[in-house]
C-alpha cells in the first residue's frame, strides 16, 4: 500500500503525483521551527529605479534620467556619533580595567562590562552581573575571565598574556573595578 505524507486528498488515476516541495530541517539542517529568518535592512521601494527604467518609460516621462542624490556617508562627512553613545560622556572616572589579547577584549567601568571575541561582543551593565570570576590557569597564560547573570547564565572569555606575571596585576585591576561599581544585593 502506498502513503502519503502530506495533505489528504488522494490524487485520481489520470492526475500523476506531484512532488511537494522540501521544507524544514530535511532541506536546511538549521531549521528551527518558530524562528524567522532575518527582515530585509531597507524598506522596498514601489517606484522604479531611474538607472533601471525602460526607454518607453523615459519616453513617456515616467521616469526621470536623473540620479539619485548620495547619502551623507558616502560623500565622506561622518554626522553619526559613535555606536556605543560615548560623544556626550565625559572620560571615566575611576578605575577602568582592560585586557586584550589578538581575538579576545575585555572593557570594566564605571558602565558595565564588555567583553568581545573576534565579531561577535556583548555588554553587560552593573545591574545584569550577578558575579564575576577570574580563573589563573596553573600552567599557561590564558587567563579566564567570567560574567554570571542573575538568570543562571555565564560568558566566559580567555585572555592570552604576554607573561604570566601579567595574571596578578589583573586580578588587583579587576578588583578595583569591582569594588567601585559592583554592588551586591
Amino acid at each position: 500500500m502506498e502513503q502519503r505524507i502530506g495533505s489528504s486528498s488522494k490524487p485520481s488515476k489520470a492526475e500523476p503525483l506531484k512532488a511537494e516541495p522540501v521544507t524544514g530541517a530535511g532541506f536546511d539542517p538549521a531549521y528551527i521551527p518558530g524562528i524567522t529568518g532575518p527582515t530585509p535592512g531597507e524598506p522596498v521601494s514601489k517606484e522604479p529605479d531611474p538607472e533601471e527604467a525602460t526607454a518607453e518609460e523615459l519616453k513617456a516621462g515616467k521616469a526621470t534620467a536623473q540620479k539619485p542624490e548620495r547619502p551623507a556617508e558616502e560623500l565622506g562627512t561622518d554626522t553619526e556619533e559613535p555606536a556605543d553613545g560615548t560623544a556626550d560622556e565625559p572620560a571615566a572616572e575611576g578605575p577602568v580595567f582592560e585586557a586584550s589579547d589578538r581575538r579576545a577584549r575585555i572593557v570594566a567601568d564605571r558602565r558595565g562590562v564588555r567583553l568581545s571575541l573576534d565579531e561577535e561582543a556583548c555588554e553587560f551593565r552593573w545591574d545584569e552581573i550577578a558575579a564575576v570570576e577570574t580563573e589563573s590557569p596553573r600552567f599557561g597564560k590564558r587567563y579566564t575571565i567570567t560574567v554570571h547573570t542573575p538568570d543562571r547564565r555565564w560568558y566566559p572569555i580567555e585572555i592570552e598574556a604576554a607573561a604570566r606575571s601579567r595574571f596578578k596585576e589583573w586580578d588587583e585591576q579587576l578588583d578595583a573595578v569591582l569594588d567601585a561599581y559592583f554592588e551586591e544585593a
